[in-house]
């Protein structure tokens, strides 16, 4: 009798189930569209047509008009690259810790947005279960058969208590009306974290590869300082020799040895702590590109940085395409979203919550009868829960998120403000460094000159090989300085760019995908 009814019965609650999910998709329709909480607007910070308009100090050290040429990133990293650290750039790419750790952040922050995201959709969990029960005989399901008068209770009461086997199986299913948007909220949050995660990884990519430019042209100078250092005890040693010479012929008194070999006392020193400059530049290298000390010794053989190599143009492109560059900018507005994203998540727990919940299943004393309709149990409803009093809890916590959105707001500000005087002062710094090797190749020039002159005249015989060592060691410390400011002008144009900020840093882009 009750499976020839189960097909009607069957129809009978599928239309009760799809009339409640049309009712509920009509609420959601004409309640479900409002968000409570402030609606996240991207802040549009000012910046100055040129940046020399925005310059701290002397005005000489300021950027040129012409500097403000249109230049991609990419193009101006590239400027500083070789083939050598374009091999250090795919090593530092593939086994730099804080890139895979940057990028790792970022699959978090994936999987906390697409957490955030499941709330949109109904919450559906199956269960089933056996378990052999026994009801007590004092409990309170025995009250009512104990004021039942006429019967044989204590029997009922037996009967009842004993042990029994109980099957079930079912799904519950729960979908909360998100009428205030405080799941979108959440969701909005979710997205500009995982937003602020991708800022922070490009932002590392940027620091490596600014750390990794920097030190490299760093070791080729040192290594360039080192031979001509090398060059010079070379000839001191020669011009000592000479002058002991001279002093063991009677040609002269100590007086001359001992003032050269007080000259001198400092170059031996000064290729000790050049060496010494090297191997830790070589290490620092080494740990960028995630490799144990001494892997890349080969790769890193001293190759001459000359002193007219050529150093690129300074070309800075527009300042607000600056603001659009810098991951640190883009990482700040990604938590002024989040944090605005929450106080609409904290201001929405102040109204009620609507959720439709819906359970189905099978309950039977018999496992061969688990499936039978007739075994079936089911309900289906809304809930609501309204926050009455709560000692201000709520209201206490929209003021933190209202305060942590001003902190936000603040630091966004911060950030912008000190790129702005970040750029200006690598700027300011580059200029200086230009000047000071334009000195240097003067001083190499005339050096050259002072020396041509001295081989002439020793060539002639109208001098001995002293005046010609001198010239020689003059011209090897010449160079030595050039070679030094060579280094420091790269290093402060890799400042430069990296102040700039990055929308395509050499090979280290692809980290981390």
């Amino acid at each position: 009798m009750s499976q020839s009814r189960s097909p009607r019965h069957a129809s009978t609650s599928l239309r009760r189930l799809h009339a409640a999910s049309a009712v509920s998709a009509t609420v959601v329709l004409q309640l479900g569209c409002a968000a409570v909480g402030p609606t996240f607007e991207p802040p549009a910070p000012a910046s100055p047509a040129t940046f020399s308009a925005w310059h701290g100090g002397d005005a000489a050290l300021a950027a040129a008009a012409a500097a403000s040429a249109p230049s991609t990133s990419v193009e101006r990293w590239r400027s500083l690259s070789d083939p050598v650290l374009d091999h250090l750039l795919a090593l530092a790419a593939a086994g730099n810790l804080d890139l895979l750790g940057a990028a790792t952040r970022v699959l978090e922050a994936r999987a906390l947005e697409a957490e955030a995201a499941a709330q949109h959709g109904p919450q559906v969990t199956a269960d089933a279960g056996v378990g052999r029960q026994r009801q007590s005989e004092d409990g309170a399901p025995t009250r009512l058969i104990r004021i039942i008068p006429g019967i044989d209770q204590d029997k009922i009461i037996s009967l009842l208590s004993q042990p029994f086997t109980l099957y079930q199986a079912g799904f519950d299913a729960s979908w909360e009306l998100d009428l205030w948007g405080r799941v979108r909220r959440n969701v909005e949050a979710a997205q500009a974290q995982t937003e602020e995660a991708r800022a922070d990884a490009a932002l590392m990519r940027l620091t490596v590869t600014a750390e990794l430019v920097k030190t490299y042209h760093q070791l080729r100078s040192l290594q360039s300082q080192l031979a001509l250092a090398k060059d010079e005890v070379r000839v001191a040693t020669e011009t000592e020799s000479l002058l002991a010479s001279q002093v063991r012929g009677g040609l002269i008194d100590d007086a001359p040895l001992v003032r050269q070999r007080l000259q001198d006392a400092d170059a031996p020193a000064l290729v000790e702590s050049l060496t010494a400059q090297e191997a830790a530049a070589t290490n620092r290298l080494t740990l960028l590109c995630g490799q144990p000390p001494g892997a890349l010794n080969a790769v890193l053989a001293p190759a001459q940085l000359t002193a007219t190599s050529v150093v690129p143009d300074l070309s800075l492109g527009l300042p607000s395409e600056m603001l659009r560059r810098r991951p640190d900018i883009a990482a700040a507005e990604a938590r002024l979203a989040a944090a605005t994203a929450s106080v609409g998540v904290a201001v929405a727990d102040l109204y009620p919550r609507i959720t439709i919940g819906a359970t189905f299943g099978f309950e039977t004393l018999h496992a061969n009868q688990i499936a039978d309709w007739g075994s079936r149990q089911w309900s289906i409803g809304p809930s609501l829960s309204v926050p009455v009093f709560d000692h201000g809890r709520r209201r206490s916590a929209i003021e933190l998120r209202e305060r942590q959105q001003q902190e936000a707001a603040i630091g966004y500000q911060q950030t912008v403000l000190r790129a702005w005087h970040e750029v200006d002062d690598a700027i300011s710094a580059y200029v200086a460094e230009t000047r000071n090797g334009d000195v240097a190749r003067q001083r190499v020039r005339n050096a050259e000159e002072a020396r041509a002159i001295s081989a002439a005249r020793y060539a002639k015989g109208m001098t001995d090989y002293l005046p010609s060592l001198a010239a020689d060691q003059t011209l090897l410390q010449a160079r030595r300085a050039q070679a030094e400011s060579t280094g420091r002008l790269r290093t402060q144009l890799v400042a430069v760019y990296k102040a700039l900020g990055s929308d395509g840093s050499l090979g280290l882009e692809t980290a981390g995908r």
